[in-house]
């Protein structure tokens, strides 16, 4: 198992995370498209995973009502993958949420991404609910963990 150094990072970090996500994910994204999804948001969070100096992955979240702190985004470049970063950036979002008070993590996954959701099942989330996603016409499954139990 990996042992990656998990860094909350600030806004001006943000293009770290957009060069992550750019090359995890499509379609690219710039960072105003970023910013544009954080208006409004209360207690962003992001967190940077790293193997040496080498950024390796991120997690993007933030309050989406009192008590629920939505996932918005997890990432693993694809050459780090199946070492546990993604369950060590899991384990920091749930530390960092209990701390300040949420009481349930929320987030949505596509059907297609497997590792995801068998990570989300071992980590003792539950299935909640499935939104039709109109953009990729696909179902998203909605996972959610009672940080209380």
């Amino acid at each position: 198992m990996a042992d990656a150094i998990i860094d909350v990072v600030g806004l001006e970090d943000l293009q770290i995370i957009v060069d992550l996500y750019n090359q995890i994910y499509r379609p690219p994204r710039d960072e105003e498209s970023f910013r544009r999804r954080y208006r409004g948001r209360y207690n962003i969070l992001q967190l940077v995973a790293r193997m040496g100096d080498e950024p390796v992955g991120f997690f993007l979240g933030f309050e989406q009502k009192p008590n629920v702190f939505y996932a918005w985004f997890y990432g693993v470049l694809p050459g780090y993958r199946r070492q546990g970063i993604a369950t060590q950036l899991m384990e920091a979002v749930h530390a960092w949420a209990r701390e300040h008070h949420y009481e349930t993590i929320r987030f949505e996954c596509h059907n297609q991404h497997r590792p995801m959701l068998h990570l989300a099942i071992s980590m003792q989330y539950d299935i909640v609910g499935l939104r039709w996603d109109t953009d990729r016409l696909d179902n998203l499954v909605i996972f959610e963990k009672n940080l209380n139990q």
